[in-house]
């Protein structure tokens, strides 16, 4: 980071870990620019800490180099967090719609986005890329098949993209959280059935947004020729997808 006042892209603002790592950012001095679909909220959430709001559908084309414009010629930090998990079907039950889209809003739009804001990283002298994947991106369970083909593939994206700017001046990161407890996640996944939703968390403390906001922003905030390629924060009640301890 070169500049007085680091500037800072996130993704997925609206709510959640997005949310979250905006305002853990903004209280560690960076100018964020707050990401996302709904206005309304990145719009609150920019007021709060001082930051800015742009809407854009990351998996739209034009809508991402309007983004581009909107940040400005140079970028410290691309916080890339949009994405979600849609249905828990098994893959033989495996709707392609659902698999299209948890490709487009993980893949794509991490693609589209990364692409885009790149040369201002670079231009900047001294970036960084962090992607959030998902411990889904490190194992599979009966049925992830679709969510987890999508993390498995940012994890395989990032990985390659350190490797093709090896000896340029842009780090490339990756935090990948389990369990954790947000607002939306769980009610987006089993399609607004909130007693689903909240059953994914009983006898266990997960983890909150908050947490990984502040592991984004250790590594986000280290000295540039500290490359932290990988970080998988748990729950301690979150051994692995299939072992999880549950207090009755």
């Amino acid at each position: 980071m070169n500049s007085p006042t680091p500037l800072a892209v996130v993704t997925g603002a609206s709510s959640g870990i997005g949310a979250a790592t905006a305002r853990t950012l903004a209280a560690a001095g960076f100018d964020v620019v707050c990401v996302a679909r709904r206005t309304e909220r990145i719009e609150v959430l920019a007021t709060e800490i001082g930051g800015r709001a742009v809407t854009c559908d990351l998996t739209d084309a034009d809508q991402v180099a309007a983004l581009a414009e909107a940040v400005g010629p140079t970028l410290d930090l691309l916080v890339n967090n949009a994405g979600g998990a849609i249905g828990l079907e098994a893959v033989e039950h495996g709707e392609p719609d659902d698999w299209r889209r948890m490709y487009e809003i993980n893949v794509i739009s991490t693609l589209q986005t990364t692409r885009a804001l790149l040369p201002a990283l670079e231009a900047d002298g001294g970036g960084t890329v962090l992607n959030v994947g998902s411990t889904a991106g490190r194992s599979a369970y009966e049925g992830g098949g679709g969510y987890t083909a999508a993390k498995h593939a940012v994890a395989v994206m990032t990985e390659t993209l350190r490797l093709e700017l090896n000896g340029r001046p842009v780090r490339v990161c990756e935090v990948d959280p389990g369990m954790v407890h947000t607002e939306e996640f769980s009610l987006t996944r089993f399609r607004g059935d909130a007693d689903r939703a909240g059953s994914v968390y009983d006898g266990v403390e997960p983890l909150v947004a908050e947490d990984i906001a502040e592991t984004i922003t250790w590594v986000a905030t280290r000295p540039q020729r500290v490359n932290v390629d990988l970080v998988v924060v748990k729950p301690l009640d979150q051994a692995a997808h299939h072992k999880v301890a549950r207090r009755t």
